[in-house]
């Protein structure tokens, strides 16, 4: 009967933070990219796949339609521009991404190792102010207030002195070692650009699990010379190990629920075996075969409820010291982030132990029919 118990409560503790670890991982990573690229994204419509974007005019007419649409929170003009930084006699090329006032700035501040974000508030000051990962600051032994010559090469090879103001660390590799933010004016500058010349545009759904009914939407009002695509096709990588995260989760809920039914099942054998003659002597009473194993199976599934209570009790337990202490570490390089993040969620918690429940009790009505296999007279002869 212990290891029953012990059996349910290993297996429903495992499946509760199986859930809430695959949830909080999917919410780390997805807020780590959508920070920094939003959850959608438009480029001028051509065979240009390079950091160095082709320019388009902003549409007055075209953003008043994209911010009319309730599904769209935010509206962000950008540009990227291919660069090489110097600084102590070391060089590193990255990509500067140029932003306006229209950035959201919210969860990239989360990301802030040291310093803060670029001051858009004062439009000089921020054209000379750049923010660069902790990867890049690393390699060039850069911190907060220095100052680094910026090469942009095309026809006429330009420099431009900017200064630190912000070191961040997404944790998404693609991102750390590939870019640095500053003011998109710059772009349009080194481009020759009008000032109201863009090379993108990035978008915030209201609803992150909406984004594709945002972007559905979004390509009814698209001009013919724009296109857009989900923050899915911009990191695949990073969303179909997402995705595989879902599958592991899955086969672990199987594996466990199957743990749980096969104690059970042994535990309830054992109790039938062990009140053979109870059974003889009930059924020798007038008692029928279903209220017996009625009998058996409300001691199963006080059994079951007592596991159920112990896994809650584990799962929920360590899922909330773990949020609060981080003190499961992870290898930042392997899964972007340097603790195992938690998710839990009521209904979560609520689903997994109904299911448990229902799937022990369904399963145990097999084993229960033994009591219909024993005779009265053998039994009471056994005592």
């Amino acid at each position: 009967m212990r290891i029953a118990i012990v059996g349910i409560m290993l297996g429903l503790g495992v499946m509760i933070l199986s859930v809430a670890i695959v949830k909080g991982f999917k919410r780390e990573i997805q807020q780590k990219v959508r920070g920094f690229a939003g959850d959608l994204q438009i480029t001028k419509f051509d065979n240009n796949f390079s950091y160095e974007n082709t320019p388009f005019k902003i549409d007055p007419g075209f953003e008043h339609l994209v911010k009319g649409d309730a599904q769209i929170t935010r509206l962000m003009p950008y540009a990227t521009k291919p660069g090489i930084i110097k600084a102590n006699d070391e060089i590193e090329g990255v990509i500067l991404k140029g932003v306006d006032k229209n950035y959201n700035w919210t969860t990239f501040r989360k990301t802030l190792m040291a310093g803060t974000v670029i001051n858009m508030a004062d439009s000089v000051a921020a054209q000379k102010q750049i923010m660069i990962s902790s990867y890049t600051a690393a390699r060039l032994k850069l911190k907060v207030g220095d100052d680094f010559l910026m090469y942009f090469i095309q026809e006429t090879s330009r420099k431009r002195k900017f200064t630190i103001v912000g070191i961040y660390e997404v944790g998404v590799e693609d991102v750390d070692k590939t870019f640095v933010i500053g003011n998109l004016s710059i772009i349009q500058r080194l481009n020759d650009w009008s000032a109201n010349e863009v090379g993108g545009y990035e978008l915030q759904v209201a609803n992150f699990g909406e984004r594709a009914q945002a972007y559905d939407s979004l390509n009814a009002i698209l001009p013919t010379y724009l296109h857009a695509y989900t923050i899915d096709e911009t990191y695949p990588t990073i969303f179909e190990w997402l995705k595989l995260l879902d599958v592991n989760a899955q086969v672990m809920l199987i594996l466990m629920v199957v743990v749980a039914v096969i104690n059970m099942i042994s535990a309830l054998l054992i109790m039938i075996l062990e009140r053979t003659a109870m059974i003889g002597m009930l059924k020798a009473m007038g008692a029928d075969n279903w209220r017996i194993q009625k009998i058996f199976l409300y001691n199963a599934a006080y059994l079951i409820g007592l596991g159920l209570l112990l896994g809650n009790l584990l799962g929920v337990g360590l899922g909330v010291i773990q949020n609060n202490t981080h003190f499961l570490k992870l290898d930042k390089a392997s899964y972007y982030m340097t603790f195992v993040p938690i998710e839990l969620e009521a209904l979560d918690v609520m689903l997994l132990n109904l299911g448990t429940l229902v799937v022990c009790l369904l399963v145990l009505m097999i084993p229960s029919t033994l009591v219909s296999k024993i005779s009265p007279v053998r039994a009471i002869r056994f005592k």
